[in-house]
């Protein structure tokens, strides 16, 4: 009867053991939730890269189990109180992505050397920030090229004889500048005499102004608008609608926006970098003072496959546009030819 006991004893011991219901003497089990916190520069809602991020990070909620945290700013004096809030607040891992965040985060940073920062699109060198940013001069060169094509094609209706394409940016800041670097490039690839419109928004949340610039180079003989705006881009998509005109979309695949008037997005993975930054902290991998770039290579950029447009056009959907951006970047990859970069963009 004693043995019987002990026995049983002796299971139910090794039963919690094994189950993790017990430890071991020395041995803390850690079964906290990791907390994680995404603070965007904007709000949602724009259809390109903070909905893009946010795609990212409910993937990384489902597929870690962490603990996750939103926070929008609706003005860009948000920001850096947002951060500091969730910072203080003890979430193990902060990301933070707006390509003005460096002066932010190298101040807050080392105030709060036991939280982790990742930030897209801009390079910090601290020992807790991760940096993460894209090589969208080599998807703006393919954007470039399949503008300067497009523009020749008359038998498009809404294609006029002058060779000018569109670049609208949302702000005058560097990563802006990189794209239009590559988008220029590719232009003058393609064709050495299409003549390029530049402006700026000095916005990434004002459709209306989007808007008006598009239709100001519409005007002005633009076919095509290549428009790296975020959510200013809404506007530019309706002036493409109502003057049958086109654009070339951004960040998040927009082709579908207005079916028949986005001939190709420029596909920005943010989706996917903000993925990638959470498994290394869930893992204890993380490591600071880092920079990992997403390029063609990686697939961290690239244009979409134009279906849509392809669908809508049909037999006049120009196909060697297509055929003609997917070999260049085979080449891009091969490091057959190189690609411009603004210089003010910083990648080290």
């Amino acid at each position: 009867m004693k043995r019987n006991f002990l026995k049983g004893c002796l299971s139910v011991l090794i039963f919690c053991l094994l189950s993790g219901l017990g430890t071991l003497p020395g041995e803390a089990q850690d079964t906290r939730i990791l907390r994680v916190a995404l603070c965007l520069a904007q709000v949602l809602g724009d259809q390109s890269f903070s909905d893009s991020a946010y795609k990212g990070f409910l993937q990384a909620e489902k597929d870690f189990s962490i603990e996750i945290k939103l926070m929008e700013s609706n003005s860009s004096a948000d920001h850096e109180p947002n951060i500091v809030a969730m910072a203080s607040a003890g979430y193990d891992l902060i990301v933070v992505t707006s390509t003005l965040s460096i002066e932010v985060l190298d101040k807050i940073a080392p105030q709060f050397p036991n939280t982790k920062f990742a930030i897209i699109d801009r390079v910090v060198h601290a020992p807790n920030v991760a940096s993460y940013i894209f090589a969208q001069n080599e998807g703006s060169f393919l954007a470039g090229v399949a503008a300067a094509l497009f523009t020749r094609k008359t038998d498009i209706p809404g294609v006029n004889s002058q060779k000018i394409v569109g670049f609208i940016g949302g702000m005058d800041i560097p990563v802006i500048r990189d794209f239009l670097t590559g988008y220029q490039q590719g232009v003058k690839y393609a064709d050495p005499d299409t003549k390029v419109l530049v402006s700026y928004a000095d916005s990434f949340r004002d459709p209306l102004k989007g808007k008006e610039l598009a239709l100001a180079q519409y005007g002005e003989g633009a076919d095509i608008i290549y428009n790296p705006t975020a959510g200013t881009g809404k506007g530019v998509f309706e002036a493409a609608a109502e003057t049958k005109k086109f654009t070339i979309g951004v960040d998040m695949n927009q082709d579908a926006l207005y079916p028949g008037h986005v001939l190709t997005s420029m596909l920005k993975r943010v989706d996917q970098t903000v993925y990638q930054a959470i498994p290394s902290t869930v893992k204890g991998e993380f490591k600071g003072d880092t920079i990992v770039t997403m390029d063609l290579a990686n697939g961290g950029v690239s244009l979409t496959d134009m279906s849509v447009m392809k669908k809508t056009l049909g037999d006049k959907f120009p196909q060697d546009i297509l055929d003609r951006t997917n070999q260049l970047t085979e080449e891009v990859k091969a490091g057959k030819i190189k690609i411009e970069s603004y210089p003010g963009f910083q990648r080290k």
